[in-house]
């Protein structure tokens, strides 16, 4: 970070500074049609200025909303720079939210434009156009499918290019006079939350807040406009927002866009990113289609594997950071790396990351560690939307998997009485957009924000940990710890569990909701010549719940090791007929429970675990892909678990 960086507290600024000094360097690169495309600082500059010049010549004004919906494109993203430069607000949604959640929205922040993907998009808000009242034009960057759409309120992104590069002096003057309006206090986005304990909130934050905190990050990890930024994660989502807009504009650094979700793989490894952010749920999914390639290699290469990965679970982690490992076990890593750690990093397109982040939900100590023993720097981060994600980041020599890291600079931390984790920073939210009353509820007049989440200081390691969502730890009826979401992890490291929902507070035993991971089970029932037509009828396997059994058993012989944990072992689970959908309103985009709401749907399902049935049969409403609501019908079979007693070693069960 360099001296005068301190003035660069708006979104016009970094970028003119990144024309000034990075003008030939690649900003923005996509893959399209299977070939990537480069702009240049100075050639993606020269596409927001037009940009902006036609939106106010398309009539958008000062402090209008402005929704941004589809997938990581490098229009999108410079979509969202222009309309910041005219003095509008950004909104970016998920561009998979089903009509109800994008309605809300869309009227919830009056929005008066949006710029869209596609067809999809286009066809999603026109199918409200009787809500969104507020809403006067559409902009589109992909033509397919729209020809014969009625075009009196749409427009596509070349036409407002073109308008434009064509405008005459006076817009340009209007832009200059916007963007000299501009300040650090200016809003520079809305973002919403993902609304795991309720409707989704719109957090205001400000052009400082924003840049404020990307310096403070990049710092941390020395991010500079020489590092590849993979910008996969929805727009909507406040952390690919912090990392595509905020780090790569803070740095200049390179920012690439895969072709989409099915070439994400074969892109990721293309591009070779040096600095990536991946929630859990990639990381999972990464493992598990490493082990699936395992499972179905040849027996030698199945013992090598297994052979070099047990080293490296040993001391992989050492020799990443750089510790003291006796020099026969260096050798045998060292051959390790060449035959199977080396190439399985560069299939996974993690052979040139510098760094590594996991953020958006807690991760199993397991997983975490199987990353690090492979060479690959993955880190942890603590953060919200309301702080501009980040608070906590671990450093290169300080990492561990059970902490979040210590403060990045201009950040506080304090534990309040309850124990629930409180910051004050320079990303600070500056309100909930038209609702007050949580702003307060949330930020106090000291600047304070409280986070929602329980946690301490690690007395040794001087970090955070958390321990679960505040609302969320509870006590057992004997008075045991109930987090439910540390049980839900070591869970999750399973291959065949791709989703876990623990259930307890208040009751004698823990109970769980298990959904399968397709790709594993289908995988292992192929080649156990067990064939099976849909989820619901695989997840009923008997089979399949004993090996699910043995997981849980697993998990519940390691809570046993653990005082504070050892409560929390499942008694009874069941593996549920249909995956937490989000369209279902089950999880959040972002692939968080919304744990009440999961209670609330399967009230029947929970109460079958607590009483002496083996199985229940069930009546559930799902959404299928066209929006359209039907019921699915299934008996489900709930399996006992082991539980163990409270022990320092692997002794006998009770």
């Amino acid at each position: 970070m360099q001296s005068s960086d301190v003035a660069l507290d708006t979104m016009p600024k970094l970028l003119a500074r990144n024309v000034a000094e990075f003008g030939d360097s690649p900003a923005y690169r996509e893959k399209d049609l299977g070939i990537w495309q480069t702009w240049t600082w100075k050639e993606a500059s020269a596409e927001v200025m037009n940009l902006a010049k036609g939106l106010i010549d398309l009539g958008v004004k000062e402090g209008d909303h402005v929704a941004v919906i589809g997938r990581n494109r490098p229009y999108l993203y410079w979509s969202l720079l222009a309309i910041q430069h005219i003095g509008a607000v950004p909104v970016p949604l998920y561009q998979d939210a089903v009509a109800e959640e994008m309605e809300y929205i869309l009227t919830h922040c009056n929005a008066a434009y949006a710029v869209v993907g596609d067809q999809e998009q286009v066809d999603k808000i026109q199918d409200l156009s009787n809500e969104l009242t507020n809403l006067k034009d559409i902009v589109y960057v992909d033509p397919k499918g729209l020809r014969k759409y009625d075009k009196a309120r749409l427009h596509s992104f070349e036409s407002i290019l073109e308008a434009g590069k064509k405008s005459g002096d006076n817009v340009q003057k209007e832009l200059q006079t916007r963007m000299d309006k501009i300040t650090s206090q200016s809003t520079c986005v809305l973002i919403y939350t993902s609304g795991t304990t309720g409707k989704s909130k719109g957090v205001v934050q400000t052009h400082g807040a924003v840049i404020g905190t990307s310096m403070s990050a990049n710092g941390h990890d020395g991010v500079t406009n020489d590092d590849f930024l993979l910008s996969y994660l929805p727009m909507a989502w406040v952390g690919d927002y912090m990392i595509s807009v905020g780090q790569g504009m803070a740095a200049g650094a390179c920012i690439n866009c895969p072709e989409g979700a099915d070439t994400f793989q074969v892109d990721l490894r293309e591009v070779g990113p040096t600095f990536f952010l991946g929630p859990p749920s990639l990381w999972e999914r990464i493992k598990t289609s490493v082990n699936i390639r395992i499972e179905d290699a040849a027996s030698i290469k199945r013992k090598a594997f297994n052979y070099f990965m047990k080293h490296a679970d040993r001391v992989g982690r050492d020799i990443l950071e750089r510790k003291s490992v006796g020099f026969i076990d260096r050798f045998i890593y060292f051959v390790g790396d060449i035959i199977i750690y080396g190439p399985l990093k560069n299939m996974l397109g993690m052979s040139k990351v510098r760094v590594a982040y996991t953020a958006g939900e807690a991760i199993s100590s397991e997983l975490f560690d199987f990353y690090r023993s492979l060479g690959i720097n993955l880190k942890q981060l603590y953060g919200q939307t309301e702080a501009c994600v980040f608070l906590t980041m671990q450093n290169n020599n300080e990492v561990y998997a059970d902490t979040v890291g210590k403060p990045i600079s201009g950040v506080e931390l304090k534990i309040a009485g309850s124990g629930e984790v409180l910051y004050k920073s320079v990303g600070a939210f500056k309100e909930y957009y038209k609702n007050p009353k949580a702003t307060g509820e949330t930020k106090d007049k000291d600047g304070w924000v409280a986070t929602g989440d329980a946690g301490y200081i690690d007395e040794d390691t001087g970090q955070l940990r958390i321990i679960d969502r505040a609302n969320s730890v509870g006590k057992l009826k004997n008075g045991s710890l109930f987090a439910p979401k540390y049980v839900e992890n070591k869970l999750k490291f399973y291959p065949n569990i791709l989703e876990a929902v623990l259930f307890g507070d208040g009751k004698e035993a823990c109970v769980a909701f298990l959904n399968i991971d397709l790709t594993a089970v289908g995988n292992w029932a192929e080649k156990n010549n067990i064939s099976y037509s849909s989820y619901q009828e695989l997840a009923a396997n008997t089979e399949v719940g004993k090996i699910l059994k043995e997981h849980v058993e697993a998990v519940n012989m390691d809570l046993a090791k653990d005082t504070s944990m050892s409560g929390c072992q499942i008694k009874r689970f069941l593996v549920l007929h249909k995956e937490l959908d989000p369209d279902d309103g089950e999880i959040t985009r972002t692939r968080k429970v919304k744990r009440s709401f999961v209670a609330e749907k399967y009230a029947d399902l929970v109460s079958a675990l607590y009483s002496d049935k083996d199985s229940i049969a069930t009546k559930t409403e799902v959404t299928y892909e066209d929006g359209r609501k039907g019921y699915l019908e299934a008996t489900v079979g709930i399996v006992d678990a082991t539980l163990y007693q409270l022990q320092k070693q692997n002794e006998n069960a009770a």
